[in-house]
């Protein structure tokens, strides 16, 4: 088989076994928030309980109570939630391998963002996720970290200063795509360095006859609370690479770090309504005029005129493809069938910035994205949608012949 094709399959199954594992673990770590938040407390309640709710689904009637610290004696049966953070985090980790590892010189790195090579950016990568986790986790086992407002403050700060950075560093895309990966790396050390041992130790000290310390629920409850305002984040920051008016304007960075303060809006208003407090209905009218702001940074530099410079400069990656037999052609083809809308102006009504921030209006545009080209003009009929440009089949064999004779020369 085709070793590009083999390898988007392969990104497929990584993407698709990441979605299935995050759903599952968005869906118990909602659940569980909102079934804590709903807990109610009532006169005949055992001792040690905490609360207790009805709850009715799928025709049945479900009755559940809460321990404070945990229950006089362990049940035979205990069922442990943590498999879906687990699988979650290290199928996502696999997707970023296949994607901007082993495609570090086309979705990693950006030369007109800073020129690095594709170990260093790995390296920079790596580093940056691990740093996020013990900067996050030493915070919080600090006395500053007793204050949980302070805590939250800080996070976001840091959060902050991360998008900066990573946009400094790394392409648009890559940048969000790290940002969540930033924050989905501190959310599943949570569940595997803090939540779950602590509950071990409870469970421990309840074999062995003791009392458990309420401070390891306490631990483990902070824990879960952060990762609650974090998750809603992380999935837009997941799925941002569709949407280049996000990832690819001046103010991206500033775009990102908005978005957490979405995420804080909207599940500050589902755990209010979980609580049975008083709906905070101004969370929708501060969310909405968040991502107004959102739409209008990401316009700013056209009012503002700011062009985006390209360097004439190519990187080995690039300069193959462009030095490849028939390149002259591939490139009519593609500026005659693609560049109306993979443009900095597209030229087709309805599209204001090029798909995806994919750009071939130039040889070096074109040779960046000698992959995607291949794969989705060449090897299937993605592009153009609905063939709306007519490229012919014989086009389609073109890009082929061009892109293999460029691997040849390896």
């Amino acid at each position: 088989m085709d070793p590009a094709i083999f390898m988007d399959w392969m990104s497929f199954a990584a993407r698709w076994l990441h979605v299935v594992t995050g759903i599952a673990w968005i869906g118990s770590s909602f659940y569980f928030i909102a079934l804590d938040l709903g807990l109610r407390k009532s006169p005949d309640l055992p001792e040690g309980v905490y609360g207790e709710e009805w709850q009715v689904h799928g025709g049945g009637f479900y009755h559940v109570r809460k321990f404070l610290v945990a229950p006089a004696e362990m049940p035979e049966h205990l069922i442990w939630f943590k498999w879906e953070a687990y699988s979650a985090w290290l199928s996502g980790f696999v997707l970023m391998v296949i994607v901007y590892y082993l495609g570090a010189e086309l979705f990693l790195v950006d030369p007109d963002v800073m020129d690095l090579s594709p170990s260093v950016a790995i390296l920079i990568s790596l580093g940056s996720i691990a740093f996020g986790w013990i900067a996050y986790d030493l915070i919080c086992k600090s006395k500053f970290g007793d204050d949980n407002t302070r805590l939250m403050l800080f996070l976001y700060v840091l959060l902050v200063a991360m998008a900066w950075g990573y946009t400094q560093v790394f392409s648009g895309r890559a940048a969000f795509l790290h940002l969540g990966a930033f924050t989905a790396t501190i959310m599943s050390a949570n569940v595997f360095f803090a939540i779950i041992p602590n509950q071990r130790i409870v469970v421990a000290d309840l074999k062995a006859g003791r009392v458990p310390d309420p401070k390891h629920g306490i631990i483990g409850k902070q824990r879960s609370v952060h990762n609650n305002y974090l998750t809603l984040p992380v999935i837009f920051l997941m799925l941002s690479n569709h949407y280049p008016l996000a990832f690819a304007t001046e103010y991206n960075w500033v775009i990102a770090s908005l978005v957490f303060l979405m995420g804080v809006t909207i599940r500050h208003y589902f755990n209010s309504m979980h609580a049975g407090n008083k709906h905070p209905v101004w969370a929708w009218p501060a969310t909405i005029a968040i991502f107004i702001l959102i739409m209008w940074l990401s316009t700013v530099p056209r009012f503002f005129g700011v062009d985006d410079e390209t360097s004439s400069q190519l990187a080995p990656y690039e300069e193959r493809f462009v030095v490849a037999a028939n390149f002259e052609n591939v490139r009519d083809v593609v500026q005659g069938r693609c560049a109306m809308c993979h443009a900095q102006e597209p030229g087709w009504e309805g599209i204001v910035t090029a798909p995806k921030g994919v750009r071939l209006e130039t040889d070096q545009q074109i040779a960046r994205h000698a992959h995607q080209i291949y794969l989705h003009a060449g090897r299937s009929r993605a592009m153009p949608p609905a063939n709306v440009s007519f490229m012919e089949d014989e086009e389609r064999a073109l890009i082929v012949a061009w892109y293999n004779a460029a691997l040849a020369r390896d």
